[in-house]
């Protein structure tokens, strides 16, 4: 059977991301249907924002409306520990060179990493913005290299992560992409673009995509 490519855009630290996340599974899932994944840098290093009472505020907010869409929980201990963090900042810079590393060194494990990430930060309240904590979750998830390799920090790493954003970017411009959870169905030769709004509204027609979507004619 021809594998047929999704793409899925994203951010580490992303609540709707992290809502999206049991369609995501379930597609990875599918035979016939291989999910890449490409971080789009929404809240990377230059993009970052300062947890403040606005921003903890409206993520909190946010963050409830996910709950009730997605049954996803977003717990006490994150509530407490990351948006009461008036030091802390939303900057998924390390969170997504550590998946860049897993890409490099062990590439069918990234959405596992993407996952326990998620995990970590919206149920355990850990600051995944830390290196040290990213370490010990790759190291847990028995990830030894991309472990290295974010304890080391070698520019190459840093390189390349930005490069994956950059590319996101640009397939984000050319379909028209204003925001991330997306998805993207096929490949250079004939793309599709499945927007945020219809992931949340028709989450059984997403989970239900099939093979023959990815192919164009």
């Amino acid at each position: 059977m021809e594998t047929s490519r999704i793409t899925y855009l994203f951010d580490p630290l992303c609540g709707w991301c992290y809502g999206a996340s049991d369609i995501i599974v379930q597609l990875a899932a599918k035979k016939g249907l291989s999910v890449v994944l490409m971080p789009s840098g929404l809240f990377c290093g230059w993009n970052a924002l300062p947890m403040d009472d606005a921003m903890a505020s409206h993520s909190w907010k946010t963050d409830q409306r996910i709950a009730r869409l997605t049954g996803k929980t977003f717990s006490a201990d994150y509530h407490s520990r990351i948006l009461g963090d008036r030091k802390g900042r939303v900057d998924s810079r390390l969170a997504t060179a550590a998946l860049t590393a897993v890409s490099l060194t062990d590439p069918e494990q990234e959405l596992t990493a993407l996952r326990r990430i998620q995990t970590a930060r919206f149920i355990e309240g850990r600051d995944v913005t830390s290196g040290a904590v990213l370490h010990q979750i790759l190291t847990d998830l028995q990830l030894g290299r991309a472990a290295q390799m974010v304890q080391d920090a070698p520019p190459a790493l840093a390189q390349t992560s930005r490069d994956r954003i950059v590319a996101s970017e640009a397939l984000m411009a050319r379909l028209g992409a204003s925001s991330v959870p997306a998805l993207v169905i096929g490949d250079d030769t004939g793309q599709r673009l499945i927007t945020t709004d219809v992931m949340f509204e028709n989450p059984d027609l997403v989970t239900r995509l099939s093979p023959a979507w990815g192919h164009t004619h």
